[in-house]
């Protein structure tokens, strides 16, 4: 395990020129694919587990803060606007992250074919997204939030929110001035 993630770390090193930024100690195992490198930028001590697929295009970016941590299989898409995962992230594996969305007014003219819609998606920092979860376009989780598996997640949240469910919603909230996690 421990040359295999030699190779990751000797990987991204050989990677970093194309990158916008990759910082110290971190790695990046076997990618489906990476578009827009330029626009990426990778903090300390960050790891991405196999099977990623990031992509920037336009003036997309991808921020990702130090010491996070990706699961396998891991989607993340921008375009236009920042997309920013917080320091001290854990996520896990199969979750896919984006700030794109299709604006669907005109029923009769097909998806892909109407005007795409691009908002700032943020992950605050010390965040744990649970397994397949989806963050969409315009999502912003406040610092030390958790998603639970496979949510998908649409909204505003503040800080130290609990959210689960299709379609997400915030089921509990840390009461840093009782100490007590609160039912909402």
């Amino acid at each position: 395990m421990k040359l295999r993630k030699i190779l990751w770390w000797l990987r991204l090193r050989c990677l970093a020129p194309i990158f916008g930024k990759v910082g110290k100690s971190s790695y990046l195992a076997s990618s489906i694919s990476i578009i827009g490198a330029k626009n990426i930028f990778i903090g300390d001590k960050v790891r991405i587990f196999p099977g990623n697929r990031m992509e920037t295009y336009n003036n997309g970016s991808i921020h990702i803060g130090d010491n996070c941590s990706i699961g396998q299989n891991f989607h993340v898409t921008s375009t236009d606007k920042e997309l920013i995962i917080g320091s001290n992230t854990t996520i896990l594996g199969n979750v896919f992250v984006t700030n794109i969305d299709h604006d669907y007014r005109n029923i009769g003219v097909p998806i892909l074919e109407q005007p795409m819609l691009f908002k700032e998606t943020i992950i605050g920092e010390n965040c744990f997204i649970g397994f397949g979860a989806s963050i969409q376009a315009g999502t912003v989780l406040g610092k030390q939030c958790i998603v639970g598996t496979n949510a998908v997640v649409r909204g505003h949240y503040p800080d130290y929110s609990v959210i689960v469910g299709v379609p997400a919603k915030a089921i509990k909230r840390y009461n840093e001035e009782t100490g007590d996690w609160e039912k909402i």
